[in-house]
Order: C-alpha cells, then sequence, then structure tokens
C-alpha cells in the first residue's frame, strides 16, 4: 500500500515494531493467541474464512492471530474507503488502490496522496495478500498487519499518525458499533483498527480469470493464447511462477534509476536496484508497470525485455541481454495470454465496494 522509497522504509521498519510494541500489537516474531470468546451480552463475530483456490499453496498470513470474520471484514472496507485515514480528510485508502484496476492507482506512474504530494514508486495491487510473505516493492514491511502504518506515516501519503485516525474515527458515530461487532467492544485500539484492515485485505482473492477457468476445463484458449502460454512457460515462468504468478523474489530487471531497491532494506550490495517480482494476475488492468511506473502499455514491457534492457553489474542473469529474445509476434501471443489473467468478477465484486 506504500509508494515510498526503500531507504525511508529501512529507518520506517524498526519504528513500525517499536510502535506496534508500544501499542500492544503483534510483535513479527511471536504470534498472537486467537482471541477468546464473545464478552457476556455480545454476539459473536461470524467467521468469514478465506477461500484457498484450487492450485494455490498455503496461505503464510497468520490467521491464527486475527481470524477472518464477517464483521471484522465490513468494518475494514469501511476503513479503507474512509478519508478520515489522511491527515488533510481527502484522502483514502483506495485512492490509490482502485478496484476495477486490481486495487492499484490507475494511469498514475507515481501514487500521490495527501496535499497532492507525490511519492517515488508505482502502486501495487492488492490481490492474494494473505499468500504474500513481505509487502512493498522492497520487502521492507514483513507482516500485513504492519503493512499500513507505513502510507500513515508517510507525509507523501495518507501524512497522520494511527492515535490522530483513531481521533477523528471516534467523532463518527457509525465507528463504536461497527468495531464492537468486529470484536464485541466498542473500544477503538490501533490493533483492533490494523487488524480490520487486514480482515478485508485477506478476502482480496483473485483466482477467476479465464485461464483459471481453462486449467478447469471450463473454458478453451485461442491459438495465440496457447502458443502465449507456452512462450511464457518457456521465457518467463522462472520469476513468475504457479499460480500466483511471482516467487516473491527481487530481481533486477533492467529498470534502473535512483531508487536502490532492496539495498534500502539489505545494506547488501547485491541487492541494490532489486525489486519484488509481482504477480501478474490482472496486469491487464494495473497499468503503469515497472516500479517508477515508466510503461504504460504491455507491450512497451515486452519490448523492454525484448530488446530494451539495459545491462548493470546487478542484472539478474536470466536477463541479460539476449537472453530474452522474442520475436514482434512472439511478444503479442505472450500479452495475448497475459490477458487470459484478467479476473473480470474480482475486479467488480460487490463485496469490495464501498
Amino acid at each position: 500500500m506504500c509508494t515510498s522509497m526503500a531507504t525511508k522504509h529501512q529507518l520506517a521498519c524498526g519504528l513500525l515494531l517499536a510502535t506496534a510494541a508500544g501499542w500492544g500489537l503483534v510483535a513479527c516474531s511471536k504470534a498472537a493467541e486467537a482471541p477468546g470468546p464473545a464478552p457476556t451480552g455480545t454476539v459473536a463475530p461470524t467467521p468469514l474464512p478465506v477461500p484457498v483456490p484450487a492450485g494455490f499453496p498455503a496461505p503464510t498470513y497468520r490467521f491464527s492471530s486475527n481470524p477472518p470474520t464477517l464483521e471484522g471484514f465490513e468494518l475494514g472496507r469501511t476503513l479503507f474507503y474512509d478519508g478520515a485515514l489522511s491527515r488533510d480528510g481527502l484522502i483514502s485508502c483506495a485512492e490509490c488502490h482502485q478496484q476495477a484496476f486490481a486495487f492499484t492507482h490507475h494511469a498514475h506512474p507515481i501514487s500521490h496522496g495527501s496535499g497532492d504530494l507525490l511519492g517515488n514508486r508505482n502502486s501495487l495491487p492488492l490481490q492474494n495478500l494473505a499468500w504474500q510473505p513481505a509487502f512493498m516493492w522492497d520487502g521492507g514491511i514483513q507482516q500485513l498487519d504492519l503493512q499500513a502504518l507505513a502510507p500513515i506515516g508517510a507525509h507523501e501519503e495518507l501524512a497522520t499518525t494511527v492515535p490522530d485516525i483513531l481521533g477523528r474515527l471516534r467523532q463518527q458515530p457509525r465507528y463504536g458499533p461497527l468495531f464492537k461487532r468486529a470484536f464485541g467492544s466498542d473500544t477503538l485500539t490501533s490493533e483492533r483498527f490494523l487488524k480490520a484492515l487486514s480482515q478485508f485485505m485477506v478476502q482480496l482473492v483473485s483466482a477467476d480469470a479465464k485461464y483459471d477457468r481453462y486449467r478447469q476445463g471450463r473454458a478453451t484458449l485461442t491459438a495465440d493464447e496457447t502458443a502465449g502460454l507456452q512462450l511464457f512457460t518457456q521465457k518467463c515462468s522462472s520469476c513468475h511462477r504457479g499460480e500466483l504468478f511471482t516467487d516473491f523474489s527481487y530481481r533486477n530487471n533492467g529498470v534502473v534509476n535512483a531508487d536502490p531497491g532492496r539495498y534500502g532494506i539489505t545494506l547488501q550490495e547485491a541487492d541494490r536496484n532489486k525489486f519484488r517480482v509481482p504477480s501478474l494476475r490482472n496486469v491487464e488492468r494495473s497499468m503503469p508497470y515497472m516500479h517508477d511506473g515508466r510503461f504504460t502499455t504491455l507491450e512497451a514491457v515486452l519490448r523492454h525485455y525484448a530488446t530494451g534492457i539495459a545491462d548493470n553489474p546487478a542484472l539478474d542473469p536470466l536477463l541479460r541481454p539476449g537472453q530474452m529474445r522474442l520475436t514482434d509476434t512472439e511478444q503479442k501471443q505472450i500479452i495475448a495470454f497475459l490477458r487470459t489473467l484478467t479476473d473480470y468478477p474480482f475486479l467488480s465484486d460487490n463485496r469490495f465496494h464501498p
């Protein structure tokens, strides 16, 4: 959810854990116990398990520390679309994560937030987050329940603090009952606030594209889509692997600018200009592309891999100039396949609307 540079995230990560400990949040190194029974006189929340699509691995999110419920999901959805989460009261999470475009900031190469200030990175999609082991382009956040702290504190994003947000939410009569239904008490706390956001985000599961129906025997690929799948398997699947279409690694793909990437987190020179391999699900709708949003079309992305990669010391060995030789026809066929990863039901699912 955050687009700021990794160097800033490196400083923020230690603060996130220290702040989380001060607020009684779940620390990364120790899972919290599952909540006990609902207090007397309250109605227990309705369990809302996250579906695990066929072929997906086991989720990495620790559901035992934050069991999803219908009421928690509804609270999280309300928070996600509320401008009260920003300093100026105008920018919500949904500003940079728009559902119709796989929860990205459509048509904005670099996301901007409170005060119309520009960040430094392109907004990543929000989908299948329960399977994601780390967050941000640089992997600077290790736990979904802490992820929101980064954009909240970034001056060019939401530009505020959780205590200030809770103060604004307490002035809205709707939130006390929503928190009570979700957590058995109308007390607004930092932990409940962050966990409610997670309960909404873990439900953003995308696995009903044409490709999925093809795998299930419910759809047929065209000749170009079939050829594109074969080329994709040969040329792209080393990084964009499995049903999630990512191996969650960090790689230098020849898109180099002043952003140090993963180096800002690890301070290892070998990580300079490396960024997380994003999932390609819904890639047709999540333009623009790359960490700096430099490419506006899939055609431009394929041209980059076919002929435009600039060699540099940290460039991934799989992408050395000449390794990705692709004709114009092959590029078009790969794009035809990539369009089969568009999950239209997910992009229009009313459950995720405000």
